[in-house]
Parts: C-alpha cells; sequence; structure tokens
C-alpha cells in the first residue's frame, strides 16, 4: 500500500480549489437549508468513495471560483441556513479557514464534512463553525483495517484525535459510517459502538452503501444488506439513537 504524507499534500496547496457546489440540499446539514461547496483533492483513497472526482487536487477547468460562489451565496441569503464545506477532503485546503469567515461574515451558519484525516487544522477550525459532519470509516481500535479502507498509512490515530478535538469543541456535530458487510464487520461494528458509548456520544448514523459506477468493487453490490436485527440491537443497547440512512 503506497505511503500518504499528508502534511505535504496539504502544504503544497494554496488559495481554494473548488470542485463543484450545490445551491440547496436538505441532507447535507440535518434540520438545516443549506447550500454545499465540494472542496477538491482527499489523501485518501476509499475504495467506496462517492466523490471520486474530487481526490484529485487540480479541479476541471470549468470548475466554480471561490469569489463567484460567494456571491451567489450572498445572493441567497434569506433563504439558506448555511453553508457546507464538503469534498473531497476540505480540511486539505489552507484558504478553507479564511472562506469560512467571509461565510460567516454574510450572516450565514457555517458546516463542514470531515474525514479527520488533518486533527491541527480542524482544531482551528472548530471555533468558526457551528456543525460538522464527522466521517467515521470503521473502529479506531482496528490500525490495520482502517488503514486497509482509507489507504493510508497511520490514519487511525490523526481521526482519533480529530474525534477528540471535536468532542472538547462543543460544536455540533453527527459521526456517520457508511456500512457494507464486507468492509465492515460486525465485531468492528461492536467495537465502534463501544468507542462512541464510551466517548458519550448519544447518535450514530449508518448510511447506505451504494454503488458507484466508477467504483473498483463493483462485486460488491449484490451482497449489501443491513447489521442482521441482534447485531442491531446490541449497537442500540450502546447507543440507543443509531440510525440507519
Amino acid at each position: 500500500m503506497p505511503e500518504v504524507t499528508a502534511e505535504a499534500d496539504l502544504t503544497d496547496l494554496a488559495g481554494l480549489t473548488i470542485g463543484g457546489v450545490t445551491p440547496l440540499s436538505t441532507t447535507d446539514w440535518p434540520g438545516r437549508l443549506a447550500a454545499v461547496v465540494f472542496l477538491q483533492g482527499c489523501p485518501w483513497r476509499c475504495g467506496y468513495c462517492h466523490n471520486t472526482g474530487l481526490q484529485p487536487r487540480c479541479a476541471a477547468a470549468n470548475a466554480p471560483r471561490w469569489p463567484d460562489a460567494l456571491a451567489m451565496l450572498k445572493r441567497r441569503v434569506g433563504l439558506l441556513d448555511g453553508v457546507v464545506f464538503s469534498g473531497g477532503e476540505p480540511t486539505l485546503q489552507r484558504g478553507l479557514g479564511e472562506a469560512i469567515a467571509e461565510v460567516r461574515a454574510i450572516g450565514l451558519q457555517t458546516g463542514l464534512h470531515t474525514a479527520g484525516i488533518y486533527p491541527a487544522q480542524l482544531d482551528a477550525l472548530l471555533p468558526t463553525l457551528d456543525w460538522v459532519g464527522f466521517d467515521l470509516k470503521t473502529d479506531l481500535g482496528d490500525a490495520a483495517a482502517y488503514d486497509a479502507l482509507t489507504g493510508a498509512r497511520r490514519s487511525a490515530p490523526d481521526v482519533r484525535r480529530s474525534l477528540e478535538a471535536l468532542l472538547a469543541s462543543g460544536v455540533d456535530f453527527e459521526v456517520r459510517t457508511t456500512y457494507h458487510p464486507r468492509l465492515i464487520s460486525d465485531d468492528a461494528l461492536l467495537g465502534m459502538v463501544q468507542m462512541l458509548k464510551d466517548l458519550g456520544i448519544t447518535q450514530w448514523v449508518l448510511q447506505r452503501w451504494q454503488a458507484n459506477p466508477d467504483m473498483a468493487q463493483q462485486a460488491l453490490a449484490p451482497g449489501w444488506h443491513w447489521p442482521p436485527p441482534p447485531v442491531l440491537n446490541r449497537l442500540r443497547s450502546q447507543v440507543p439513537a443509531t440510525v440507519l440512512r
């Protein structure tokens, strides 16, 4: 497995590179009407990624520019509750903090989707955020399994640091996991739910894995199902608000 050096990726970037913008979403920030700004670039290579076009750090020639996206957001003040910065991995981009400040300056709330790849960058951004959607891949207690899903070495320790920083911040958040039984075992689910309980997290979203025509793992498509009822019951005995989405 090739090694990914997260900090090298970060220092190579400048400004804000956008892969796309969704003017209105009712699903990317639960309970909010939000625009979504998809930022380009991610150092991980999760096989089930639904935004593979956002993995490279270079955007398409016709990708939106941040000044144009901000102008659109200004026109939608009063219609939107906030803006979610998604990706890719948005914390990879050094211009994110300034963009968040500009969104807050026009009176909109700010949300972030992150996999916790860059704990120091996330920690610095947390005071400026109203909500975080945190993507937990699998059991952090099994570092090898985490690396196998992300395609990057030593990914679990940074994710743990990011999750701890999020909890300490007091920022509203949602922890969610994309689930497929051949990617996340029952034992991994039970390890995850025990960790969440120990951290005092009372809600966990299991997101349905969906086939992507660009994915190399098309063989997984016929084998998808939710965890069996006995496993779900054990999960909910630890974290009662375990939601299937």
